[in-house]
């Protein structure tokens, strides 16, 4: 298994070409990685670079990377077949949707087409990472990389390690984390891990306060960036992330951890009512298209 000079793996595969895949394919290849992207179909997978083409846009347009995005997009390949993730690979990324059937299906897929010494990661941020690496042959070679949104952008990696996970494995993905340019974290596979358990918690408590009339959202989002120095308030970020996957995360859970994580009425009926945040333009705040987090 080959690495860079700037010691990323010589080739990584990211599987889903979403918001956060293209956002992992971008880290990748702006530090000197070729990235394989797999998705389902070619109108996608073109979906998918486009994002990625975008993003390589904003990163030069803020003079984050010095080259055109086509330089950084040669290195880039698509492909609508797990199988044809080469052997040789050093990483492969999962970044599909937060279902343990469609992950674990990916995962045992990309099990088989690559080599013994290739790192296998969800970047799922509350499934279990001990039940997914329960459906793969070699389950010391898996664990969690959750990855945070927007990716280039954002400086935290949550590495999630489940009870069979090889130390070794762990210290070279701490490595590659380090090659990207960001701090990782290591935390015990338990549901919601450290970072969506936290920040979940502060959100639905945020939102059940809107609920009740306490204060705006703009309001609260202002307190705590202003009184706790957050970044970004709970309520902005629930949009950014999207509210129905808080709202998948937060049901997760309420199964998993009690009724301290039940989903306020106004969080379901957001989501009913198509108000997902960012993605729709509308959510606690009014976002205008192209609008940055």
């Amino acid at each position: 298994m080959s690495s860079t000079d700037t010691g990323v793996p010589g080739t990584v595969a990211v599987i889903g070409g979403g918001t956060m895949g293209a956002g992992i394919v971008q880290q990748f290849l702006t530090c000197g990685a070729d990235v394989v992207l797999v998705e389902a179909t070619a109108e996608a997978a073109e979906a998918g670079r486009g994002r990625v083409a975008a993003g390589l846009d904003r990163a030069r347009e803020r003079g984050k990377v010095d080259a055109a995005p086509a330089a950084y997009l040669e290195r880039l390949t698509t492909v609508t077949d797990t199988a044809a993730i080469p052997a040789d690979t050093g990483l492969v990324v999962e970044a599909v949707p937060e279902r343990p059937d469609l992950k674990t299906a990916v995962l045992t897929a990309a099990e088989a087409a690559v080599g013994e010494d290739t790192v296998l990661a969800s970047n799922t941020s509350s499934l279990s990472v001990t039940d997914l690496a329960a459906a793969l042959r070699r389950p010391g070679r898996f664990l969690g990389t959750h990855f945070f949104n927007p990716v280039p952008a954002s400086k935290l990696v949550e590495i999630v390690t489940a009870p069979d996970t090889d130390a070794a494995v762990v210290a070279r993905v701490r490595g590659w984390v380090g090659a990207l340019g960001k701090t990782e974290i290591v935390v015990r596979d338990a549901p919601g891990f450290a970072t969506s358990r936290l920040g979940v918690a502060l959100g639905l408590e945020a939102i059940r306060m809107v609920e009740e009339g306490v204060a705006s959202p703009a309001d609260i989002d202002t307190a705590m960036e202003l009184g706790y120095r957050h970044p970004m308030g709970p309520l902005r970020l629930t949009d950014l992330v999207g509210l129905d996957v808080r709202l998948a995360i937060a049901e997760h859970l309420a199964e998993e951890l009690g009724d301290r994580f039940a989903p306020p009425e106004l969080l379901r009926r957001m989501v009913a009512e198509g108000r997902l945040g960012k993605k729709t333009g509308q959510g606690f705040h009014t976002w205008d298209e192209g609008e940055q987090a």
